[in-house]
């Protein structure tokens, strides 16, 4: 991840309804959830959720597939590795590999 996806991606999240959105993802699991049940869960309009979905999903925090006629969403593991990647590449003064096992360990794979 560069500079300039880590801005968007904290971007995204620096909003209460997104962050929200992201950590009930997250939660959620493999099977994520379907938008509607995201509104529901959070008490968000839908039209209000869609574009706050559409910004997680431009900023590579959340992935989504198609679920017959429904639309579901799942937390983006490679999104939130590469940001927890991009934090911390240059920790440790300078010696990247003393951190190199605590980004592994918050790998997402």
């Amino acid at each position: 991840m560069n500079q300039q996806q880590a801005l968007e991606a904290f971007s995204a999240l620096s909003q209460e309804t997104r962050l929200a959105v992201f950590r009930l993802l997250v939660t959620a699991g493999p099977d994520g959830l379907a938008s509607g049940e995201i509104g529901e869960q959070l008490g968000v309009r839908q039209n209000t959720m869609s574009t706050n979905l559409g910004i997680l999903l431009k900023a590579g925090l959340v992935n989504r597939v198609r679920d017959g006629r429904s639309v579901r969403y799942l937390a983006n593991h490679d999104g939130i590795s590469g940001l927890l990647g991009f934090l911390l590449e240059d920790c440790c003064g300078g010696q990247p590999d003393l951190c190199r096992p605590l980004i592994r360990q918050l790998s997402c794979n």
